[in-house]
C-alpha cells in the first residue's frame, strides 16, 4: 500500500513515534488497570506449597494430585491445585515498520500506536502478577515490578531513536520482524503487528522459535480500513515500505478478491502459529483495547507450561 518513502521520511516517523509514548504510557495504564480488576494476580495453579482449590480428576492427570479426602465427600475424584509460585518471563515485541504508522481515519491510533499500548499494558498486567518482562532482542535484563511499562517505553523510546540513524537499504524491513536472536530454551513471547509480510518470512521465524521449544502469542493488529476495503471508486494506493503504487478506477469491484486475500492470509498464519505451538488472534484499531489484552494474557496464563 505506499510509495517509496526516502530516509528523510522514515527518520521523522521514528521521531513522531517516539514523541508519542508518553500519552500511549497513560493509555496503556488505563487498560491494564481495567484488565487487571478482571484477574486475580498470581493465583493460577502451578509448583507451589500453598492451597489453591481442588477440581475434579481428567484421565491423563497426575495421581500424586489426588486428593481422597475431598473425594471421598461425593462421587467425584478432585485433585488439589497448589498456587503457582514461581516467576516466569515473558519477551515482547510489537512492529514499529513504516507501514505500522496508518491510520485511516485522524480519530483512530495507528497500528504502531495501538501495539505499543498493548504491549506496555501487558507488561503491566504481567508485572502486578509476579512475572519478569522483556524486550525481544534489548541487551537490558527482564524486568518486574511497577515501574515495568515506563522503563519499557524508555527502551521502546530508545529504539526509534535508533531507527531514526538507519539509512541501510533494508532498514525499514527489517523492522517487520523480530531481531534474529535467540531466546531462552522454554520461553515465552507476545509478537504485535500487522503481520501483512510474505508468509514464508514468518514461517522460518516460527521455525527457529518452535527448535528451541519457545512457545507464543501472535496478535495481528490492523486498521479497519484493511479489515473492509471500503473504499469506493477512484483510489490511488501508495506504499509506504517501497512498494510503489496502484491506481484503481473502481476499486470495490476488487473487494471480494481482496477479503478472500486476507482471509487466506490470516488462516495460513494460524495454521503455522498453530503447528509451532503458538497461538494467534486478531485486533482492529477502532476496537476497545482491554478484550486483545485480556485474551493475551488469559493466553499465557491458560498455558500449563507457563503456570508450571
Amino acid at each position: 500500500m505506499t510509495l517509496a518513502i526516502t530516509a528523510d521520511r522514515a527518520k521523522a516517523e521514528s521521531a513522531a513515534i517516539a514523541g508519542r509514548l508518553p500519552p500511549l504510557l497513560i493509555a496503556a495504564e488505563r487498560i491494564a488497570a481495567t484488565v487487571t480488576q478482571g484477574v486475580h494476580g498470581r493465583r493460577r495453579v502451578g509448583s507451589g506449597d500453598v492451597f489453591w482449590q481442588h477440581r475434579p480428576y481428567y484421565p491423563g492427570d497426575e495421581l500424586k494430585q489426588l486428593d481422597w479426602r475431598q473425594s471421598a465427600k461425593s462421587d467425584k475424584i478432585y485433585l488439589r491445585q497448589m498456587e503457582w509460585s514461581a516467576a516466569q518471563t515473558v519477551y515482547l515485541w510489537c512492529d514499529l515498520s513504516p507501514s505500522m504508522d496508518y491510520a485511516s481515519r485522524k480519530e483512530l491510533p495507528t497500528k504502531a500506536e495501538r501495539s505499543m499500548v498493548l504491549l506496555l499494558a501487558l507488561s503491566s498486567v504481567l508485572s502486578r502478577a509476579g512475572e519478569r518482562v522483556a524486550l525481544m532482542g534489548d541487551p537490558e535484563p527482564p524486568i518486574s515490578g511497577r515501574a515495568v511499562a515506563e522503563r519499557l517505553a524508555d527502551r521502546l523510546q530508545h529504539r526509534t531513536q535508533v531507527a531514526q540513524r538507519s539509512t541501510g537499504d533494508n532498514a525499514e524491513n527489517e523492522r517487520s520482524l523480530p531481531p534474529p536472536v535467540l531466546l531462552p530454551a522454554h520461553a515465552h513471547a507476545v509478537m504485535i503487528s500487522d503481520f501483512l509480510s510474505p508468509i514464508d518470512e514468518f514461517r522460518g521465524l516460527l521455525e527457529r522459535f518452535a527448535a528451541r521449544d519457545v512457545r507464543g502469542h501472535l496478535l495481528q493488529v490492523l486498521d479497519p480500513a484493511e479489515v473492509a476495503m471500503p473504499f469506493l471508486g477512484r483510489v490511488r494506493f501508495r506504499g509506504m515500505e517501497r512498494e510503489g503504487e496502484l491506481l484503481m478506477s473502481r476499486v470495490e469491484s476488487i473487494r471480494d478478491q481482496y477479503l478472500n486475500k486476507l482471509d487466506a492470509h490470516r488462516e495460513e498464519l494460524r495454521t503455522l502459529a498453530r503447528h509451532a505451538g503458538w497461538s494467534f488472534s486478531t485486533h482492529a484499531t477502532d476496537a476497545p483495547g482491554a478484550p486483545a489484552l485480556l485474551a493475551l494474557y488469559q493466553w499465557l496464563a491458560a498455558d500449563k507450561r507457563f503456570r508450571a
